[in-house]
């Protein structure tokens, strides 16, 4: 077992478009506050693959996540990493309970991404989030991000990232990337308050500042689960339009049951 990374989580989608991360919203469906992001959580859990296998991590590395449970504003989150045959097995605890788990890995290759139909833009009227509009083989995009200086810092402040990969070498944290399974389906549709649960990664390479960010995403499935409603995207995710930084498989119910 590695030493525990200690992060105090910071809700940086107080002021988002999704109100499950505002609290009097997420009180209706259950939670005590309201949510600190799950692209943010996998931010604090990447911290021990940054620090242990560094850029070639970035590069052709391996990640999957799970949300169990919240993790709250002003909270500590206990991040604690444990050496397997296939690389690092990681949890997530907050107040003494079990909020996430997942793993990270190094093969020795990335793996080829395969062809991903470019999407359309974004449109300018976005249609409500259900079953027509995420459909199975629905073609998903993001308006591009171009990673600036600014953009940079303001990001590695927000989940607390302190490795200087990031912060000295100028690239773009995971956490960072995996946001664009979030951007393929809040750019494309009004969303209600929603959550990301989980995804499964491979990293193709590194970006750096002063590139731009897109992704290229289809919906690989959708349906209901104990009376919430799923979406399953597949994201490529890429640096100036053309070079493969991540393959994404990003899970996300998007339509929660309330509470009571």
């Amino acid at each position: 077992m590695t030493a525990a990374y200690r992060v105090i989580a910071y809700n940086s989608a107080q002021e988002s478009e999704n109100k499950i991360h505002d609290d009097a919203v997420a009180r209706r469906f259950g939670f005590t506050g309201g949510l600190v992001p799950g692209v943010d959580v996998w931010a604090y859990m990447a911290h021990p693959a940054l620090t242990r296998w560094g850029r070639d991590w970035l590069e052709r590395g391996s990640g999957q996540c799970r949300f169990a449970r919240p993790v709250y504003d002003g909270d500590e989150a206990v991040v604690e990493a444990a050496e397997t045959p296939e690389g690092l097995a990681i949890s997530v605890r907050s107040h003494g309970e079990a909020c996430a788990d997942g793993t990270a890995g190094l093969p020795a290759v990335a793996p080829e991404p395969g062809a991903f139909a470019a999407p359309p833009p974004p449109p300018e009227q976005r249609p409500p989030a259900d079953e027509t509009s995420l459909a199975v083989g629905t073609l998903l995009g993001m308006r591009p991000l171009l990673l600036t200086e600014a953009v940079q810092q303001a990001y590695l402040r927000d989940v607390r990232e302190t490795d200087p990969l990031c912060g000295q070498a100028g690239l773009a944290h995971p956490g960072m990337i995996l946001r664009t399974g979030n951007w393929a389906l809040s750019h494309n549709v009004v969303l209600g308050p929603w959550m990301h649960v989980g995804s499964t990664l491979r990293n193709l390479s590194a970006v750096r500042v002063g590139e731009t960010i897109t992704a290229r995403a289809r919906v690989a499935d959708n349906y209901e689960r104990k009376g919430h409603r799923f979406v399953e995207l597949d994201v490529l995710t890429l640096a100036e339009g053309t070079r493969p930084v991540a393959l994404i498989r990003h899970v996300a119910i998007y339509r929660p049951r309330q509470a009571g």
